[in-house]
C-alpha cells in the first residue's frame, strides 16, 4: 500500500512537464512524435478527458510503433537475403558482425533496437531468432489498452472489452510484466458490468492462480489425487505447508475471532485482494460457501496493509483490536482513501455474512459487531445492526 500511496513525486512532474513541452515542439514542426510520446501526450489529454484528441494519439502511438518495427523487420530481411549473410549460417553473432564491417547502418540499428528490448542471450545466438523477436514487437499492448480505456468511458463496453483482450494477448511486449493483471481485472470489471459472470469468475480464478501461491497450493494439496496405477499423489512440501498454513487460519478465526485471527496472521499480497474480494461477493449473495474462504483473504489482505502503513508512521504500533485499527485508519487520510478503494466494510459485512450462512454464529456476531460500532460504515454498520438484532442468511440473488 505504501507504494500505492505514494505520489510519483517532483521527478515525475517535471517528466511530465519535459514531455509536455517536447511534445507541443514536435506537434508545433509538425514532425511525427515517436510512439513512446504519442502515448504520454494521450494519456495527458485522456486525463483531461478530451478523449477524442486522446484517442487519436493513442492510434498514432500504435500505428507508429507498428510501422518503425515493420521498417526494422525489412531492413533486416534485407541483410539476411544479401548472398554473402546467407553462407554466413544462422549464427547472429557473424551477421551482427559483417552487418557493422559493411556498414549496414538500418540493419545494425535494428539489432541495436532489438537488444534494448529483448535480452541477447534470449535469442540463442540465432538470426532467425531476432528476425521473429524484432517482428513481435510490432504489437503494442500500452496503446491498446488506452484505447480501450477511451472506449469505457464512452459506454462502448464491448469495444473496450475487445480492446483489454487483444492488449493481454500481446502482454509479453509489456514494458511493465506485472501489468497484465491489471489488464486482467479490467476485462472481469467490463464482464461484471455486462453481467456475464461465467466468464467474469474464470478471469478472477486465473487471476488468483497467477499470483497467490498460498490459495493454489492449498488447494492442489486438499485436492488429493491418484496417479496412473492407483496410487495416491501425494501433496508438496510446499502445497502440504499452504494446507496447513490455510487450515490454521481458519481454525484461529472459527475458534478465538476476528482479533487474535489477525494478530497472528499477516498477508500482503495486494495483487489478488480484489480478486478474492469480488469472487467473495459474488459467491455470497449466490449462497455459496466457499465465499467464506475468498472473503477472509481478502480480509486479511486489506488490514494486513492498513497494518503495514500504520506501522510505517508508527514503528512502535501493536494491533490489539479492529477498534483500535479503526482509530487510526480515521486520523489518516491515506488509509481512509484505501478503505474505500477496497469497499474494507462491505468486505467485512460481507465476510461475517458468509460465516454465519456457514454456521460459524459465534465469529460471524463479532464481525457484526465491529461494525456496528463503526457508523462511518454508513449502509454496512447499518445492515450489521439489523444483523445483531435479527440474524438471518443473505437473499440469495440468482446471476443472470
Amino acid at each position: 500500500m505504501v507504494n500505492q500511496f505514494r505520489s510519483t513525486g517532483s521527478c515525475g512532474s517535471w517528466l511530465i512537464i519535459f514531455l509536455f513541452f517536447l511534445s507541443t515542439n514536435l506537434f508545433a514542426q509538425g514532425a511525427n512524435p515517436p510512439w513512446w510520446l504519442s502515448l504520454e501526450y494521450g494519456k495527458q489529454r485522456f486525463r483531461s478527458q478530451d478523449y477524442g484528441v486522446a484517442l487519436m494519439l493513442f492510434e498514432d502511438a500504435r500505428r507508429n510503433r507498428r510501422a518503425m518495427y515493420e521498417q526494422m523487420e525489412r531492413d533486416l530481411i534485407s541483410l539476411l537475403s544479401v548472398n554473402e549473410v546467407r553462407r554466413l549460417g544462422d549464427y547472429l553473432d557473424r551477421v551482427e558482425r559483417f552487418s557493422n564491417e559493411r556498414h549496414y547502418t538500418a540493419a545494425s540499428a535494428a539489432l541495436e533496437e532489438l537488444y534494448y528490448r529483448v535480452p541477447k542471450a534470449s535469442l540463442n545466438n540465432s538470426a532467425n531468432a531476432a528476425l521473429t523477436a524484432i517482428g513481435k514487437l510490432k504489437d503494442y499492448p500500452e496503446a491498446e489498452y488506452w484505447i480501450g480505456e477511451v472506449y469505457r468511458v464512452e459506454g462502448e463496453l464491448s469495444l473496450a472489452l475487445s480492446q483489454y483482450r487483444r492488449a493481454y494477448t500481446m502482454r509479453s511486449n509489456l514494458e511493465n510484466p506485472d501489468f497484465s493483471t491489471t489488464l486482467q481485472y479490467n476485462i472481469a470489471s467490463v464482464l461484471r458490468t455486462r453481467q456475464e459472470y461465467d466468464e467474469m469468475i474464470s478471469i478472477l480464478d486465473l487471476i488468483i492462480a497467477e499470483n497467490d501461491t498460498l490459495w493454489t497450493d492449498a488447494r492442489a494439496a486438499e485436492n488429493t489425487q491418484t496417479g496412473s496405477r492407483g496410487e495416491t499423489l501425494r501433496p508438496s512440501h510446499q502445497q502440504a505447508s499452504a494446507s496447513f498454513a490455510r487450515t490454521a487460519m481458519t481454525s484461529t478465526l472459527t475458534n478465538h475471532g476476528i482479533n487474535r485471527f489477525l494478530e497472528m496472521y499477516r498477508y500482503n499480497n495486494s495483487a489478488v485482494e480484489q480478486a478474492h474480494r469480488l469472487l467473495g461477493f459474488h459467491l455470497v449473495v449466490s449462497g455459496r460457501p466457499t465465499a467464506e474462504a475468498h472473503l477472509m483473504f481478502a480480509f486479511l489482505i486489506q488490514n494486513t496493509i492498513i497494518i503495514e502503513e500504520v506501522r510505517r508512521r508508527q514503528f512502535d504500533f501493536t494491533f490489539t483490536n479492529l477498534q483500535d485499527l479503526a482509530r487510526e485508519i480515521n486520523r489518516n487520510q491515506l488509509l481512509l482513501s484505501y478503505i474505500e478503494e477496497v469497499e474494507y466494510y462491505k468486505t467485512i459485512y460481507y465476510f461475517g455474512a458468509s460465516l454465519f450462512r456457514n454456521g460459524k454464529n459465534a465469529v460471524s456476531r463479532s464481525v457484526w459487531e465491529f461494525l456496528a460500532s463503526q457508523p462511518q460504515a454508513g449502509e454496512w454498520h447499518d445492515r450489521a445492526v439489523s444483523q445483531l438484532r435479527n440474524p438471518r442468511f443473505e437473499t440469495i440473488v440468482t446471476m443472470p
